[in-house]
C-alpha cells in the first residue's frame, strides 16, 4: 500500500488539519506520471481540484451518482475486497466512527469504491460491505468508469501480479477522503487512522448549517 508522508501537516483552504502517517520506504509513484509528493502536495493544498462526479452501480445492482448524497458529507474510500490488511482496517475505523456519532452519523454517508472492478462484482460487494457498516455502500463499475473517478480523485492504483499463475493484488493508495455537502474536497485522513480521530475531525463539520 501506498501511505503518506508527514506529519501534522494542514490541508489548506479547507482549514482541515489532519495527521498524517509516516512514508512507507520504498514506495511506488502515486501516479503513473507524477510522484508520491507531488500527489501529497494537491491533496494538502488543493492545487487542483479533488473529486467529482461519478455513475456506477451499488452492491444491489442500483445505479447510483453523487447527486444522491448532496446534503450528507460523504467519507470516501478506493480499495479492493481482496486487499489483506490495510482496506478493512481502515473501513472497520469508518464504521466504528458512524457508530460513536450516533444519530449524528445519519448526515454522513460512507462509500467504498472498488478499484478492481474485475473481482469486485456486485454480489461479491453485497457479501463484503455489510461486515464493517449497514450503511455503507460499495460501488463498482466498469474499468473506464472506475479510472475517470479515481483519477477525478487523484488515486493511484496498479494490478500487480503474483507469483501464483493468473493471481494478482492492487496496490493503492490508501486515503478516506471527506467531501462537504455539496460534494466538494475537505481533506483526507491517511490509512491507519483511528475511528476516534475520524470523530474528531468530523462532529465539527456535522454542526456547520447547509449551504
Amino acid at each position: 500500500m501506498i501511505a503518506c508522508a508527514g506529519a501534522g501537516l494542514a490541508c489548506a483552504g479547507a482549514g482541515l488539519w489532519l495527521t498524517l502517517a509516516s512514508a512507507l520506504a520504498g514506495d511506488a509513484p502515486a501516479q503513473s506520471t507524477r510522484s508520491a509528493a507531488e500527489i501529497m502536495d494537491i491533496l494538502m493544498w488543493n492545487r487542483e481540484p479533488v473529486g467529482g462526479p461519478f455513475a456506477l452501480t451499488d452492491q444491489a445492482g442500483h445505479a447510483r451518482t453523487d447527486k444522491e448524497f448532496r446534503g450528507r458529507l460523504m467519507l470516501v474510500y478506493f480499495g479492493f475486497t481482496y486487499c489483506p490488511d490495510v482496506c478493512p482496517t481502515d473501513l472497520q475505523a469508518i464504521g466504528l466512527a458512524l457508530d460513536k456519532l450516533g444519530p449524528d452519523g445519519d448526515q454522513m454517508q460512507p462509500i467504498f469504491i472498488t478499484v478492481d472492478p474485475e473481482r469486485d462484482t456486485e454480489a461479491h460487494l453485497a457479501e463484503y460491505v455489510p461486515l464493517f457498516h449497514p450503511r455503507l455502500i460499495g460501488l463498482t463499475g466498469s474499468f473506464d468508469a472506475i479510472r475517470k473517478v479515481a483519477d477525478a480523485y487523484k488515486v493511484y492504483y496498479a494490478r500487480v501480479p503474483l507469483k501464483d499463475a493468473g493471481d494478482y493484488t492492487v496496490d493503492h493508495t490508501a486515503y478516506i477522503y471527506l467531501m462537504d455537502r455539496d460534494g466538494n474536497y475537505l481533506g483526507f485522513f491517511p490509512p491507519g487512522t483511528s475511528a476516534d480521530r475520524l470523530v474528531e475531525i468530523i462532529r465539527p463539520r456535522l454542526a456547520e448549517p447547509a449551504r
